[in-house]
């Protein structure tokens, strides 16, 4: 653990390099790509400008509308699970049907070539459930990572009721290998999430303390408990940072490398990724298993800013960027190279099975978004 913390540290000293650049860099470079995006939408037979939505993050998100996404969010978690009776014990909600997903799916959609594709079209159908099957007019919003090096106070997590729910409750707990316990560690007490039911899992706990075993090995069993965060500065301010956002876009001149320096090398778990730092910044359980990881509502604004990155590093070369691929079809090695050609099956979080080459523009495909 303390060399794993001594990485740490030098990424932080190497970021510090970069100490000039700028709050708003990456919206910069988001707004240095919208004209290409704009002329992909020109050319798109699927996507119009008068049905594009458009993405925000949760702070510039209005209240009214903040209150109507939680609402729908909440309609998906008091919803019936849709999957057989009685084959995924632990999934009684609809909102549970997306999470069995990710579990079953967790090794061939990290550290492959599906990863970028696969989250944009599994963010997309969550968003298409909040708002077909529980009456949400708005879109996804996305958590920019470097805005919050506070998330604790950030208007994503400080408790509120416009808020996520607010950290879980101080405790005593110990560090874990992604770093020193931070200020939770217990349950979530404060906001519209508080008291929430976790009923799936753990497969892959990275928490202190750690859940009770799932009684099912596959982690499908009933093993309910309550949802419990660890948020603090440490990795906000060490891995998910602005300036490492910016150096990952204007860095990475190919998509295994963008895909790569995202994912920390490691699939979900290299110490330095934005991807893993993000989700640690959560932490405890069930945010801090790869596998469970979606049963904790902020995995969805994350996964929106996943997203908006690979949006942003795609507008910056926009037509040798959209169909391109690399990467395996298993995060332990094996398995063969992914192609542009293979399918993606989601259910029954979606019906569509799609494949990799028509989920690669934000504007084309089942796709009519963009961020803001």
């Amino acid at each position: 653990m303390l060399s794993l913390y001594k990485g740490i540290g030098l990424l932080a000293w190497t970021l510090s390099l970069f100490e000039g650049v700028n709050a708003d860099a990456l919206g910069d470079l988001q707004t240095k790509g919208r004209p290409a995006i704009s002329a992909q939408l020109a050319k798109s037979t699927t996507c119009t400008a008068a049905k594009l939505q458009v993405r925000k993050e949760w702070g510039d998100v209005s209240i009214a509308d903040r209150k109507a996404y939680i609402k729908a969010v909440q309609c998906l978690i008091s919803s019936p699970s849709k999957l057989p009776a009685g084959k995924f014990p632990g999934a009684v909600t609809r909102y549970e049907d997306f999470v069995v997903v990710h579990m079953q799916q967790t090794l061939k959609i990290h550290g492959t070539g599906s990863f970028l594709s696969w989250h944009r079209y599994y963010t997309w159908a969550y968003e298409q459930a909040l708002r077909n099957e529980c009456g949400y007019n708005g879109t996804q919003p996305y958590w920019d990572f470097g805005k919050w090096q506070d998330p604790e106070n950030s208007p994503i997590f400080d408790g509120s009721d416009t808020s996520l729910g607010g950290n879980g409750k101080k405790v005593s707990h110990k560090a874990t290998f992604v770093g020193p316990a931070q200020n939770g560690g217990g349950c979530v007490e404060t906001g519209p999430f508080a008291n929430m039911t976790i009923r799936l899992g753990p497969i892959s706990p990275m928490a202190d303390p750690a859940p009770p075993r799932n009684p099912k090995s596959d982690g499908f069993g009933l093993n309910t408990r309550c949802l419990r965060r660890d948020i603090g500065p440490y990795l906000p301010t060490r891995a998910t940072t602005t300036a490492q956002m910016v150096s990952l876009i204007t860095s990475s001149k190919t998509v295994g490398s963008f895909q790569d320096t995202l994912q920390g090398g490691g699939g979900f778990g290299g110490a330095g990724g934005i991807h893993a730092g993000a989700h640690f910044t959560i932490g405890s359980d069930p945010a801090g298993d790869f596998y469970t990881s979606p049963n904790d509502p902020g995995f969805w604004l994350l996964h929106g800013q996943i997203d908006r990155l690979w949006t942003i590093w795609q507008s910056q070369d926009l037509p040798n960027r959209i169909q391109v691929i690399a990467g395996g079809t298993s995060m332990m090695g094996g398995g063969v190279a992914q192609k542009l050609t293979d399918t993606l099956d989601i259910s029954p979080a979606a019906s569509m099975v799609i494949a990799i080459k028509d989920l690669v523009s934000v504007t084309d495909g089942p796709f009519c978004y963009v961020y803001e």
